[in-house]
């Protein structure tokens, strides 16, 4: 016989499965969205429309990927009423498939000096640049490049086949590439004559 007989409050039950996720839920959605009032707002939005449905997360065997995937998704849909071309699929990208990946060749901690930009420099113009890429690919090189997750682990929360994220993921560092290569371009003084 149980001690309690009786069962703890729908609130008490879903503080209890959705508590222990709420920043690694904030910090996906603050990757998403960029700002901090939009990312809590995502996660506000999302905790809404999961209270409700307590049945449902009760029967998730892994609550985590699943979270993040109600996250993203409502992101996307977020997304899409206020601008309709900002759900283009990562497969509309224009890459060049034949020069190396830019982000895969920086495995060393210890660069040429033909390779060391002003990291001054560098870390605003990325963010400038990974704010121009569409939701879905700022959502991709976020998770696996800046936050390490898995592609498998990728493929799940954003419900696409493994091979569907590798093609991807090298179509979107291609793009993140070819726009950060013209933001770091260096332009010419004004109003020089040719020499």
């Amino acid at each position: 016989m149980a001690i309690f007989p009786f069962k703890p409050s729908k609130s008490r039950r879903f503080d209890a499965l959705v508590q222990p996720h709420l920043d690694a839920m904030y910090r996906f959605a603050y990757r998403l969205a960029g700002q901090q009032q939009d990312a809590e707002d995502l996660v506000q939005d999302v905790v809404v429309k999961l209270f409700p449905k307590l049945d449902e997360l009760e029967s998730v065997d892994q609550l985590r990927p699943w979270l993040n995937r109600v996250v993203y998704r409502q992101f996307i849909d977020q997304v899409r009423r206020k601008n309709r071309q900002g759900d283009r699929p990562l497969t509309e990208l224009i890459g060049s498939e034949g020069q190396a990946d830019w982000l895969d060749s920086l495995e060393s901690d210890s660069v040429g000096p033909d390779l060391q930009l002003d990291h001054s420099r560098l870390g605003p113009a990325l963010d400038r640049v990974m704010m121009t890429l569409t939701p879905d690919q700022r959502t991709l090189l976020l998770l696996h490049d800046v936050d390490g997750w898995r592609q498998e682990d990728i493929a799940k929360v954003l419900d696409i086949p493994l091979g569907t994220v590798k093609s991807r993921l090298h179509r979107c560092r291609a793009a993140l590439r070819k726009k950060l290569q013209r933001e770091l371009e260096p332009t010419e003084p004004a109003g020089r004559v040719g020499e």
